[in-house]
């Protein structure tokens, strides 16, 4: 699950210092809400694709298949966000970003793709679902910043749809890949065995195993950093609505 922090400077919002840092200049700001209004639409198809097979089906076992094309071309565009950071034009960290957004490309195509016993699984919608409301929050969020013109509604629910959205989204990814592993293992697949003329083994399937277990230290780093920019950034808010 995502977690990166706004992509806004504190120069796009006419903070007056002696060095301040210059935000994105006028092309490449149009770019981005360019790029976030493209990024929420296309999440948006996604969402309206659930639905529509949801209620045409009648059921949500099997709804992968109806926005597994969509799913594959914004997942994999997001790929885009760690240049936006490398080349800084957006104000966040390359390793943070590279690996927020490499892991969900990675289950994309590694495991959901590659396995596809599993895209039947009921985790896969679960990550989906939970995937789709976030990114289409998040780009809302980035595309109203960068046109400073916030709605507060947009802000609260970026910063606080992730307490459910996140656990919610692990959950799938975890399970996704634990499905996974069976067939992994029966296949070989993407594993590398001994002896070949580079003298290199890799197992795919202990790779995958070595994958969940890096949930157990990484979620609760990211979530209680999110916890701490809900308060950060609403809490202004918050006091002054208990005391209205």
């Amino acid at each position: 699950m995502s977690a990166a922090a706004p992509g806004t400077s504190k120069a796009a919002h006419g903070d007056v210092a002696p060095k301040k840092k210059k935000g994105p200049g006028a092309l490449a700001t149009a770019y981005l809400v360019i790029y976030n209004v493209v990024m929420t639409a296309g999440w948006l198809v996604i969402a309206v694709g659930l639905v529509r097979a949801y209620l045409a089906r009648g059921s949500y076992h099997g709804l992968y298949y109806s926005i597994e094309k969509p799913l594959k071309f914004f997942q994999t565009g997001a790929i885009l966000e760690i240049l936006h950071c490398a080349v800084g034009i957006v104000p966040s960290s390359v390793v943070l970003t590279g690996f927020q957004v490499m892991s969900r490309v990675f289950l994309t195509w590694a495991v959901t793709h590659s396995v596809r016993e599993v895209q039947s699984e009921d985790s896969v919608l679960l990550f989906v679902t939970a995937w789709t409301v976030t990114e289409i929050i998040r780009y809302s969020f980035y595309t109203f910043s960068l046109l400073n013109h916030l709605p507060y509604l947009i802000k609260w629910a970026r910063y606080t749809f992730f307490i459910v959205l996140y656990p919610m989204g692990v959950t799938g990814e975890l399970l996704t890949i634990y499905a996974a592993l069976p067939y992994v293992q029966k296949t070989g697949l993407y594993s590398v065995t001994l002896p070949n003329k580079y003298n290199f083994s890799f197992d795919y399937y202990t790779f995958l195993i070595l994958i969940m277990f890096s949930y157990i230290p990484l979620f609760p780093q990211l979530y209680f950093h999110m916890i701490r920019q809900r308060k950060k950034v609403l809490g202004h808010a918050e006091d002054y609505s208990k005391v209205e």
